[in-house]
C-alpha cells in the first residue's frame, strides 16, 4: 500500500460527534475564525483550535483554496482527458502534467484509461494546443477528450458528514 493510500486508510471512520459539528461549521463558513466556528458548532474556542490542529496533523482537511471559476480568468472551456500511460513512467507523466498550467487535477483511475485529467482552455483552438502538449509528454500513449457541457452538481462534501 502506498503512503498516500495508507494515509487515506488511517482517516477512514475517524469522525466523532464533535468533529462532525466542526466540519459542518467549516463547510458553512470555510473562512470562519476559531471563535466563529466555535459559536456555530456550539463548542469552545480551545476545542475548535485543538480539533483543527488534529485535522491538520491527520490530513483530514485537504488544500484550503477558495474555488475560483476558471471562466473568470479567461478559461470558459472545461474538459476531462482520459490518458493512457506507459506504467513505468507514471510518476514522470504526473510530474509533467503538473507543469501544465491548464491542468487543474489529475486522478489515477481503473478502467479504460490510467489517468483522468481535468483541464481548462480559452477556446477550442486552445484546447487543441493543450491536448497536443499532453500528447507530447513522454510516457503518454493516447488520450480521449470529453468536453464539459454543463455542471449539474457542484463539488460538495458536507452531505457525507454524519449528522448526529
Amino acid at each position: 500500500m502506498s503512503a498516500a493510500a495508507a494515509g487515506d486508510a488511517s482517516r477512514v471512520g475517524t469522525i466523532d460527534d464533535i468533529d462532525a459539528r466542526l466540519l459542518l461549521a467549516l463547510a458553512d463558513n470555510p473562512r470562519g475564525t476559531a471563535l466563529a466556528l466555535a459559536e456555530a458548532a456550539g463548542l469552545s474556542r480551545n476545542t475548535v483550535q485543538a480539533r483543527l490542529a488534529r485535522f491538520a496533523e491527520r490530513g483530514v482537511l485537504t488544500a484550503f483554496e477558495r474555488r475560483i471559476d476558471p471562466a473568470a480568468l479567461g478559461y470558459p472551456l472545461a474538459a476531462y482527458v482520459t490518458v493512457t500511460v506507459v506504467q513505468r513512467l507514471l510518476t514522470p507523466v504526473a510530474d509533467a502534467l503538473a507543469a501544465v498550467p491548464e491542468v487543474l487535477e489529475v486522478l489515477g483511475m481503473t478502467g479504460e484509461g490510467d489517468l483522468l485529467v481535468q483541464v481548462v482552455a480559452r477556446d477550442a483552438d486552445d484546447l487543441y494546443r493543450i491536448a497536443g502538449r499532453l500528447l507530447a509528454i513522454d510516457g503518454i500513449e493516447r488520450t480521449t477528450t470529453s468536453l464539459v457541457m454543463r455542471r449539474l452538481v457542484d463539488y460538495r462534501i458536507a452531505q457525507l458528514v454524519p449528522r448526529r
